[in-house]
């Protein structure tokens, strides 16, 4: 039976659950999750979990931070003035904004408090420093790239 690889296409359903129980994300109800595995686009443990798996098979999966969204860094939280925000933007705590970074790339951070006329912006995803468990069924092997000789 096929295994799913890295450079393959494939689809699956899954739910997300943090360490509380609470579920933060899911495919139930809508189509299956469809991406290539090893192009980065979803986090390292979830796509590590899927290849050697089988069509049609399932597992549970705990993602530790290093291999889900990180460790949590204060070097992505700053602290800037309200008057260097931009004139539309009322702001107000859990308000998530984007501001482009140094290298240009638009990075979403959301507003953790306003003192005075200060305004704290964290860069660090939600979900940093949170142990992820995935159930994941494996759908479909939509593409599969040749093995190497």
């Amino acid at each position: 039976m096929a295994q799913a690889k890295m450079g393959d296409t494939v689809k699956v359903h899954y739910s997300g659950k943090l360490d509380t129980g609470v579920l933060f994300d899911s495919s139930a109800g809508s189509d299956p999750l469809e991406f290539e595995l090893g192009s980065g686009c979803l986090i390292q443990g979830f796509e590590e979990a899927v290849v050697g798996m089988s069509p049609g098979e399932s597992k549970t999966v705990q993602i530790p931070p290093e291999k889900g969204y990180g460790k949590y860094r204060e070097d992505r939280v700053i602290k800037v003035d309200k008057k260097d925000l931009p004139a539309e933007v009322v702001p107000a705590e859990g308000m998530v904004l984007e501001i482009c970074a140094s290298n240009g790339v638009m990075v979403p951070v959301q507003i953790t408090d306003i003192t005075g006329s200060t305004v704290t912006l964290d860069a660090n995803h939600p979900l940093s420093e949170q142990t992820l468990t995935f159930e994941i069924t494996l759908v479909d092997i939509v593409k599969s790239q040749p093995k190497e000789q």
